[in-house]
């Protein structure tokens, strides 16, 4: 009898235990780049602490990080660690700890105490805390307080069948300038995100990630269209009256000039031009006019259309996206049911290995390289964009055939080529100032990896850029007519930002960006330590330094970003006035000139009667000081008007 109590006693309490011990539940993650697996995340869940393994590899870059994570019942962080490294290969150690109804937070960048029920925004986090988030807010009233700073909201956007459940796209906005979509399952956990750039989906979902892509763009294009009924205006005409006109083609500023538009087009330019009664004016008294400005190098997202009108962008030149959601964007910014600029197109090409770039047109023959040209030729493309992993051998059939289908080209060095030996294959132009120095130094030979970066970082500030090996180069580059795309606002913040002190490109905009962005320009860039620091610095003034001696040698230069729209093109100009490049050349190269490099310049780059009416009303004279093209008032499209601190406040910017 005794026996059978004990039993029944032990088999109670092992009952009790067992309901006691929290549950373990693993969910699996993989992630594409384009067409390729790139990664992968695995969740261990045990009641209410998560272990997360996140990584992926992105052409030789990409975060290795293990985090540790616990909510309170609330479903709000109160616990965190993440270790590993960041995207750039930088030790990560980032900790959250709560004491006292008081949470304390510290990374790389930043750390600080709050009091307890903000949701910690993790800078280094993995894919799943967004999902952590959506189910937060979705217990909490549909609003929470975000660490450091913000406020996050969610909103139910869009459901999709994926064949043994439904599952949500919900968006959170508070975290950047658009909302970000996060897809939940039926049980509110993370299932994906997705986009044509990259995706992270739950194993064994693969299949639908081109379904959520396609709800997600969805959802984006139909809150872009109410942003563009809301924020364009359609006059019959423009008279844009007492302004300082910027004339492209002599560089030379003409005072009190009226322009008049009437429709699509520039009608009339002049001192004493008779103005339509039924025109809206704009008196520009102490103001300047200039051409709608060109970045050369973007790859295109659904925050840049606006940024990019809004910071006086109207033509861009697209080097790398997913073909359909490239063109799409482009039509919608040419019926104006979008607002963005004109889009001019580079079909990108790579070859396949383990640093392809995030793409799904992969070519490794000539037969292969005369589908994917003739497919960009038909959709209207105008370059092709040749990537790292193209074999050298197959680079001259590349540059003959496109040229023999009217098409430009240009890119990255492949790997075990030099600069010079793609100028003689046929590139039009070299993208990234980095490829031209590397030229210098021909032990660096996989451009395929970071070496591309660090070389420069560890190297670069020793070349000697009047030396006779530099001259032949530069005479080279003469002879072929080789445009340069330095991107130099993309390499400043990568050699030269310390983890903790705010990049120098984000200074004279950290007072206006939504403050969870502003926290991305407190990273850092390149693993750098007091050992390498000057090195790198002095890499990046030679970057500089090479812009300057392709100016003096009048070796075409377009002005390209590859970073945040808008703002990075301002930085991008003042660089090139560090460069020592005349402000006025500086406002040419930036219209005129990317008008003419693209063969544009019949109707684009200047504001000349009978061209098309793209042209910015700035606050300011960037002639006197180029800084001032950060102070567009007034953005004109094609005869679409629209004013720049409208479009920038429906995008979070001050």
């Amino acid at each position: 009898m005794q026996i059978r109590r004990a039993a029944v006693v032990f088999a109670v309490f092992a009952a009790c235990a067992h309901q006691q011990a929290p549950r373990e539940t693993v969910r699996k993650s993989v992630m594409f780049m384009g067409a390729n697996r790139a990664g992968e995340q695995t969740v261990t869940q045990s009641g209410n602490t998560y272990t997360v393994d996140f990584q992926f590899n992105d052409r030789g870059r990409g975060p290795k990080t293990h985090t540790v994570l616990t909510l309170d019942d609330r479903g709000v962080p109160i616990a965190e660690t993440t270790t590993g490294n960041d995207y750039l290969k930088v030790a990560v150690d980032e900790r959250l700890t709560a004491s006292g109804g008081t949470l304390h937070y510290v990374n790389n960048a930043e750390h600080g105490d709050a009091a307890s029920g903000a949701f910690y925004s993790s800078i280094y986090g993995p894919p799943e805390e967004l999902g952590l988030l959506a189910r937060a807010l979705l217990r909490n009233g549909g609003r929470l307080k975000l660490l450091p700073a913000g406020e996050a909201t969610i909103e139910k956007a869009a459901t999709v069948d994926a064949g043994d459940q439904t599952v949500t796209l919900y968006e959170i906005n508070g975290l950047g300038f658009t909302p970000a979509g996060v897809w939940l399952d039926k049980n509110d956990d993370f299932f994906a995100s997705a986009s044509s750039w990259s995706s992270v989906i739950r194993e064994g979902y693969d299949s639908l990630i081109p379904k959520l892509i396609a709800a997600s763009d969805d959802v984006d294009r139909k809150r872009g269209e109410e942003m563009a009924k809301r924020l364009t205006k359609r006059p019959a005409a423009i008279a844009i009256t007492n302004a300082r006109l910027f004339d492209s083609e002599s560089m030379q500023m003409i005072p009190n000039t009226t322009i008049v538009v009437r429709g699509d087009r520039i009608v009339s330019v002049g001192p004493n031009v008779e103005i339509p009664p039924d025109a809206q004016r704009i008196d520009a008294t102490g103001k300047t006019v200039i051409p709608g400005l060109w970045d050369m190098h973007v790859h295109l997202s659904d925050t840049d259309g606006p940024l990019n009108i809004a910071s006086g962008i109207t033509s861009v030149r697209d080097l790398a996206n997913d073909i359909d959601y490239v063109t799409g964007l482009r039509q919608h910014y040419a019926d104006g049911s979008l607002i963005g600029p004109r889009v001019l197109l580079a079909g990108f090409l790579d070859g396949p290995g383990p640093y392809a770039g995030p793409t799904k047109i992969l070519v490794d023959s000539e037969d292969d390289i005369r589908k994917a040209i003739d497919r960009y030729a038909s959709l209207g493309y105008v370059q092709i964009k040749v990537y790292s992993s193209i074999r050298p051998e197959l680079v001259p059939f590349i540059t003959k055939y496109a040229h023999s289908k009217g098409l430009r080209v240009s890119g990255h060095i492949p790997a075990f080529m030099r600069a010079e030996d793609a100028v003689r294959a046929g590139y039009d132009e070299i993208q990234h100032a980095n490829f031209v120095l590397l030229n210098f130094l021909p032990d660096v030979k996989d451009t395929r990896t970071p070496l591309r970066f660090t070389a420069i970082g560890d190297r670069g500030g020793s070349i000697d850029l009047n030396s006779d090996e530099a001259k032949k180069l530069f005479d080279l580059l003469i002879e072929h007519k080789t445009v340069i795309d330095p991107t130099l606002a993309t390499f400043e913040p990568m050699f030269t930002a310390k983890p903790g002190v705010l990049a120098e490109q984000a200074k004279p905009i950290a007072d206006r960006l939504p403050p969870q962005v502003l926290r991305g320009y407190l990273t850092g860039g390149l693993p750098m330590n007091d050992t390498n620091e000057a090195r790198y610095h002095a890499g990046f003034a030679k970057m500089v330094e090479l812009v300057h001696a392709l100016h003096e040698h009048h070796i075409p230069i377009v002005a390209g970003t590859d970073a945040l729209a808008g703002f990075t093109l301002h930085r991008e100009l003042e660089l090139y006035a560090q460069a020592e490049i005349p402000n006025a050349e500086i406002l040419q190269l930036a219209t005129l000139g990317a008008a003419r490099v693209m063969s544009r310049d019949k109707e684009l780059g200047s504001v000349t009667p009978g061209k098309l009416a793209d042209l910015v009303v700035i606050d300011g004279d960037p002639v006197a000081n180029i800084s001032d093209v950060r102070k567009p008032v007034f953005v004109v499209k094609g005869g679409l008007l629209f004013d720049s601190r409208e479009v920038y406040a429906a995008m979070g910017v001050h």
